[in-house]
């Protein structure tokens, strides 16, 4: 509970009048309108190897439709292993080489169902590259513990966060944005007013009711406390301690 107040106090007092909030050990997202919580889903999150950073920015586009340009990691230890053993990898996921050399090709994944971000994305530009998207993936979503991801996070109702950001957006009603995702094109379409978001590391917290929720720690970011050493000792005092 120490460890998760000392986070408090880097959290601004002051909400923002709409606020999205990621908590990386409770798997979940939460879209919040000044003070009442809006609407809650679930998120898959980065792996131990690969931990969802914790930082905080604002949401400042909706891309409908996104393609995937692979990172470079990915294409190096996955893809080109891949591909000699299967010359049609690229074509039977929908990709395509658009630059980089023989040896490190730059591949690009274009929209439609099978794309790894879904039909939607959300951009907060930052430093690492992160953000929030849909995935074509759901079953993951069924599992108890979802660090899955190599770092952005997965959300599980992309659609409805999107309608819920633009809802207040002239000409970007649930009729435009149906229409444009069966369009099957990637539309970027910018926020008129960004929405800040937070993605927190909270272990434990107290609800509005009182109760207090506890979770794993995920990323083994929580100290532990140190014993102390006891005042006496049960054995020889004439042994001498290393």
């Amino acid at each position: 509970m120490l460890v998760n107040m000392e986070r408090l106090r880097w959290v601004p007092e002051e909400q923002p009048e709409d606020l999205l909030l990621v908590n990386i050990p409770e798997f979940r997202l939460h879209v919040y309108e000044g003070e009442e919580e809006v609407m809650a889903m679930d998120v898959i999150v980065g792996t131990h190897l690969s931990r969802t950073v914790i930082f905080s920015d604002s949401v400042s586009q909706v891309v409908f439709s996104p393609t995937w340009t692979v990172p470079a990691s990915i294409t190096r230890n996955e893809i080109l292993p891949l591909l000699e053993d299967d010359p049609n990898y690229l074509t039977d996921r929908n990709m395509e080489i658009i630059g980089g050399t023989a040896e490190l090709p730059v591949i690009r994944q274009r929209p439609g169902p099978g794309n790894a971000l879904g039909r939607v994305k959300f951009l907060f530009p930052n430093d690492y590259g992160v953000y929030l998207h849909d995935t074509p993936d759901r079953e993951l979503f069924e599992k108890p513990a979802r660090a899955f991801s190599s770092g952005c996070m997965r959300i599980e109702r992309a659609l409805d966060l999107s309608r819920a950001l633009l809802s207040r957006q002239n000409g970007w009603d649930a009729a435009r944005i149906d229409a444009v995702l069966s369009g099957g094109k990637e539309t970027r379409v910018a926020l008129a007013r960004p929405v800040p978001v937070v993605v927190a590391y909270f272990t434990a917290w107290v609800e509005s009711d009182g109760g207090v929720q506890f979770r794993d720690d995920l990323y083994g970011r929580d100290p532990r406390p140190v014993t102390p050493e006891p005042e006496g000792c049960s054995v020889d005092e004439t042994v001498q301690r290393p």
